[in-house]
């Protein structure tokens, strides 16, 4: 009878073994529809991917508030950042940051 550590030691060699030859076979498997399409000339589309929406490029926006001493920078947008919430526990204004 094998102990418990034999088995453990078996069980990991499995899980090695296993995400190995998935690997392996999803490579090939890739490959092998690459060539398809490359042969017939297919696309993504062509198999019935959706286009992809064109994402709007995001601007950045303008600092309002910044730390005069370290000179890091907030938009006012989301969560405060930590140098201003400590700032403003101990007893500064969120107007003293104005820029």
């Amino acid at each position: 009878m094998a102990s418990l550590k034999d088995l453990l030691a078996q069980r990991a060699a499995l899980d090695q073994q296993i995400a190995a030859t998935k690997d392996r076979e999803r490579a090939e498997a890739v490959a092998k529809v690459r060539s398809l399409m490359t042969e017939y000339g297919l696309t993504a589309l062509d198999l019935g991917a959706r286009p992809s929406k064109t994402a709007k490029p995001t601007q950045k926006v303008a600092a309002k508030y910044r730390n005069k001493a370290t000179g890091e920078t907030w938009s006012g947008r989301g969560l405060q950042p930590k140098w201003l919430k400590s700032a403003i526990a101990a007893g500064a204004h969120l107007s003293d940051f104005n820029v």
